[in-house]
This record gives C-alpha cells, structure tokens and sequence, in this order.
C-alpha cells in the first residue's frame, strides 16, 4: 500500500513539472524563430527527459559504438512506437523529421514546431522533395536530423524494406549515419497500432507492465564505403535485421 502511494505521488509530482514546463515552452514558442534557435533545442530536449520522467519510462542508452559520434551525423532508428518523437531527442541533440501531422497535436505540436522539428507529408511528392531540401540545409549548418527510414511506424519488426531518402542525402553531402536500433521490453504497451490515437498510446504506455526502453548506438557508416543508395539501403536494411534477431528474437 505504501509503495503504490508513494509511486502515485511520484507520477503527480512529475506530471506537475511536465505540466508547468510544458506551459512555459509553450509560452516561449510564439518569440521570433530567429531568438528560438540559439536556446529552445536544448529546451525541448529538457522537455523531452522530462516527458519521459513522467511516463516513468526507464530509458537505457547502450553505446555499441567504439568511436565517438561524429559532431554532423543523419540519425536512423527502427520506429515501433510514438515514444521515439521524446526518446530520440532526450538521448541525441537532434532535429527529427515527423510527419505533418505532429504539428498540429495540441501544445506539443507547437513546441516541436518552435524546436526545429522538420515536417514531412509523406504521401505527397513535393513535400518530400521539401523536407529534402531542409534536411540537407539543416546539415550543412552543422546540425544534426533523426529520421526513420521505415518511412513511419510499421509495427514491432523491421519493415521489409527501407526508404532511400536518408542514404541518398548521406551520399550527396558526405554526412555519416548513425544506426539506433530501439528495443522496448513490453513490445505491445509500447508498439503504436493503426487507429490508435496519441493520447491512447500516453496511456498505454503510462500504464505499462513493463517500462524499460533499450537504445543502442553503433558507430557512424562512412557514405564513401558505398557506391549507391540502393546498396547502402540494403546492406543497413541487413544490419538491422541482425540486431533484430540478437535483441528481440
């Protein structure tokens, strides 16, 4: 009895610190984009550990890589679940590439908006020709993007393919990847199904058996080790496959 009102204490008193952050980025994301870049990135990424703090999620950061990140770098990961859009960006100083929807949930959408969050209609071509260009702009001012080369949440295994936007960029600008493979213990609290909305997924996940978030990071691929974007695609594809069945299988 004593440990489950001192863990419902626990969750109010982090929901409150969410809450009160979250109005203030809010607050904070209406000032001219131009102040926004030179301190709201390191906000959000406090938000986002904060976020997670309140879902109760322990977020285990494994560095399978044996050399230090590159300071620009395209971040991949496989993309089972919403938890990614806060996961990703506690660990990694990063600007995501989401789907256009994000922007317009609520109060977090103006706040990944103010972030430097890039936005892509995946189904149309010129937005991705859009979000293309603003990838690359993004790198070439020394910043770093986080994607998901399954082109969306595919479900708790490797999507039978990935897309090329990701190598084709790393080819064209010379900027490494760096595979994050995302392993959730409690694979169907975590895993974000069609037809479930955002605040269903919260509470599933608030609620889960099981909170543990495993992220590994391998070392940065060199795009001069691959002579096209189908190849680099695949062999990646095929590393991810491996890491499947070494942490899920």
């Amino acid at each position: 009895m004593i440990h489950i009102l001192a863990r419902t204490v626990r969750y109010l008193v982090f929901g409150l610190d969410l809450a009160l952050l979250t109005l203030a980025l809010y607050l904070l994301s209406w000032l001219p984009h131009r102040l926004l870049r030179s301190f709201y990135p390191q906000l959000f990424r406090f938000w986002c550990r904060t976020f997670v703090r309140a879902l109760g999620v322990e977020l285990r950061l494994h560095q399978h890589n044996a050399h230090s990140l590159p300071d620009t770098y395209i971040m991949i990961a496989n993309h089972p679940s919403a938890f990614e859009d806060i996961g990703i960006p506690a660990l990694f100083p990063v600007h995501s590439l989401a789907k256009i929807e994000v922007r317009d949930w609520w109060f977090a959408g103006r706040i990944s908006e103010a972030a430097g969050t890039l936005y892509v209609r995946r189904e149309a071509r010129d937005s991705r020709r859009e979000a293309y260009g603003s990838i690359v702009a993004e790198l070439e001012q020394g910043g770093c993007v986080a994607l998901y080369p399954e082109g969306g949440c595919k479900g708790r295994r490797i999507f039978e393919s990935f897309r090329f936007g990701a190598f084709d960029i790393s080819l064209k600008t010379g900027v490494p990847i760096v595979p994050v493979f995302l392993h959730y213990e409690a694979q169907e609290d975590f895993e974000w199904r069609p037809n479930v909305s955002l605040p269903i997924k919260i509470l599933e996940v608030l609620r889960s058996r099981n909170k543990t978030a495993h992220y590994y990071v391998f070392d940065a691929l060199d795009p001069g080790e691959f002579p096209d974007r189908e190849t680099y695609s695949e062999r990646v594809h095929g590393m991810y496959l491996v890491w499947q069945r070494r942490f899920l299988e």
